[in-house]
């Protein structure tokens, strides 16, 4: 007998950043919403990843904070840390956040089954296994927001206690004494930080020629020489082959190629994330999936197979970015409604990095604005000559804007903001504006920022763009 089926407007699969935003955006424009997540909603991103890490990392921030509260006449005894303390924290932070989104979703009406999704035949998803499973839904649209899971390298198999990754970093209750950190991307970088900031021993230990090499030249070069003040080593061009047993139980050897091996305590693996695409969908359904197992979507989020929509980190090509996932969600959901959505520009998007100090950018790198064909105008402007960097005691960093040469010589259309500094993360909004609505130099220039403000850096470096600076020549 077959299981009796549900009829929806619109069924998601999955339920993290790219399948919660499909099913607010959704049901807040009046359709009919089930959604299927195997563990908790939120996905990755709020249990395993940008929360969770973000909140350690807050952790390092107030650490700093009371080890350098005599600067400012306060007196404190030198920190201490009770790593467990900090995990329960945590753990309260997202169970709270969990509970605020599990409630948002039951106000806007949308279904939440439990289980392992997978679409079946066309339009019918069943729910294979979980506390719904045997449940079948069925919709002309659907979503895959299925995310992904972090990748390993050949002989760093995870046993959570030598060889981690996010996944199991994020559960320790304590700290090693050193660490390797495998991996010199973003989420790298923040794990390196953190440890290094709470008096972990770090080595950075990055395939490519340099850490972070998404970002631009001068950001790379601000962030290597913090570390290095920071004493957080850094091995680059590294070819990693496995680890062995250490000289002691509680350390362990890694392996590079040409090099004498690492012994440390633990082995943090952060070399990307692969997609969760595994039994998602029936071969027969006609979803192309690529050879690296990446779901293969256009720019409005269509996959190959009629009446079926990708979003997120299963998408090939974008990237794994929470925000970029509830981007490409509003454009499935409005081409789902028959709108004329704009695809998401991903050499646009806003990045932040959360390590000290801080990395956000938006646009074009300098390098990729000349291999892309322009003539470009670059202007840094450093925090050093901040009020605010000043009073709060953190100067270490710099704003860069890269603009594209007018024909008068002078610069004009913004292509790239590249900041590295104290709470940049928070202050992109404007650079990321400026480059997506494709402003002009002299635009931007002649908008007031606040004084005393961190924004004003950016301000600064944007008027001494335009040839007439005032504190920046």
């Amino acid at each position: 007998m077959a299981p009796e089926t549900e009829a929806f407007d619109v069924v998601i699969i999955g339920g993290g950043p790219g399948g919660y935003a499909a099913a607010l955006y959704g049901a807040s424009a009046g359709l009919s919403v089930a959604m299927i997540e195997m563990e908790k909603v939120g996905g990755t991103c709020l249990h395993r990843g940008c929360i969770p890490a973000k909140e350690f990392l807050e952790t390092a921030a107030v650490w700093r904070t009371v080890a350098s509260a005599a600067e400012f006449g306060v007196s404190a005894e030198a920190p201490t840390l009770d790593f467990a303390v900090s995990q329960a924290r945590k753990q309260s932070v997202v169970d709270l956040l969990t509970k605020g989104l599990t409630g948002v979703l039951a106000n806007r009406s949308v279904t939440v089954l439990s289980g392992r999704g997978r679409l079946t035949a066309p339009g019918q998803v069943t729910v294979t296994e979980g506390i719904d499973a045997g449940r079948c839904v069925i919709a002309p649209s659907i979503i895959l927001a299925t995310g992904s899971v972090p990748r390993t390298l050949p002989g760093l198999e995870v046993d959570g206690q030598l060889v981690v990754t996010s996944d199991e970093f994020l559960d320790l209750d304590h700290l090693p004494s050193s660490a390797a950190v495998v991996g010199g991307g973003a989420i790298g970088c923040e794990f390196a930080s953190m440890l290094s900031d709470l008096g972990v021993a770090v080595t950075i230990v990055e395939g490519l020629p340099t850490i972070l090499a998404a970002c631009d030249a001068d950001v790379v070069a601000q962030i290597s020489r913090s570390f290095k003040k920071r004493k957080i080593a850094m091995i680059t061009s590294a070819v990693v082959t496995g680890h062995t047993r250490g000289s002691s139980g509680s350390s362990t050897a890694l392996a590079i190629e040409g090099r004498e091996s690492l012994e440390v305590e633990m082995i943090v693996v952060s070399v990307g994330r692969r997609p969760l695409t595994d039994g998602v969908v029936d071969s027969a359904i006609g979803v192309e999936i690529d050879d690296r197992g990446f779901i293969v979507a256009d720019g409005r989020m269509r996959t190959a197979a009629t009446g079926v929509w990708a979003v997120g980190d299963v998408v090939a090509g974008t990237p794994q970015l929470a925000h970029v996932a509830f981007a490409e969600a509003m454009v499935a959901i409005k081409d789902i409604l028959g709108e004329e959505p704009t695809p998401v520009d991903y050499l646009r998007v806003p990045w932040a990095i959360y390590c000290h100090p801080e990395v956000a950018f938006a646009g074009l790198t300098e390098v990729l604005a000349i291999e892309m064909g322009y003539d470009v105008v670059t202007k840094k402007d450093p925090y050093g000559g901040n009020g605010r960097a000043r009073i709060i005691g953190d100067t270490e960093g710099m704003v860069k804007v890269v603009a594209a040469r007018g024909p008068d010589g002078r610069a004009g259309q913004v292509l790239g903001v590249h900041m590295v500094g104290p709470w940049v993360t928070e202050q992109l909004g404007a650079g990321y504006l400026a480059v997506n609505w494709e402003a002009l130099v002299d635009e931007v220039a002649g908008l007031i920022q606040p004084h005393p403000s961190l924004s004003e850096t950016f301000g600064e470096t944007m008027i001494a763009l335009t040839g007439r600076g005032l504190h920046v020549g």
